[in-house]
């Protein structure tokens, strides 16, 4: 069985926290199965998206596993605000999940298929 959404990204919150990070939800998606989105921030003004990794990233033997690929990353907030309206019009469930990792590199926070 797998875990919520809302109680995936909880734990995420924590994660973050118990780090020396912060984080925030920035947009509440579907409780149950909503995808999920993290925009990672940099102290010094960098910027990395993350979403939901291809379906041919997941192991059949793990199934309930989170993975998530790189989008892009930069400086320019505007270009992954446009990218997250982009999806929140694909699918309205969607969560947007912002964090500043603090000391701990955000492949520790989460689990991150190379594409």
């Amino acid at each position: 069985m797998r875990v919520t959404t809302d109680l995936w990204v909880s734990a995420l919150l924590r994660r973050v926290f118990s780090a020396g990070g912060f984080a925030a939800v920035v947009k509440r998606g579907a409780t149950e199965a909503g995808a999920v989105f993290v925009l990672a921030r940099g102290r010094m003004g960098e910027i990395a998206l993350f979403g939901p990794a291809p379906q041919t990233s997941y192991d059949s033997a793990k199934p309930d596993d989170r993975f998530f690929s790189l989008l892009g990353a930069g400086d320019d907030a505007a270009v992954f605000d446009a990218r997250l309206e982009r999806e929140k019009k694909f699918d309205t469930d969607i969560w947007v999940v912002e964090i500043e990792a603090g000391v701990v590199p955000v492949e520790e926070l989460i689990s991150v298929k190379s594409l």
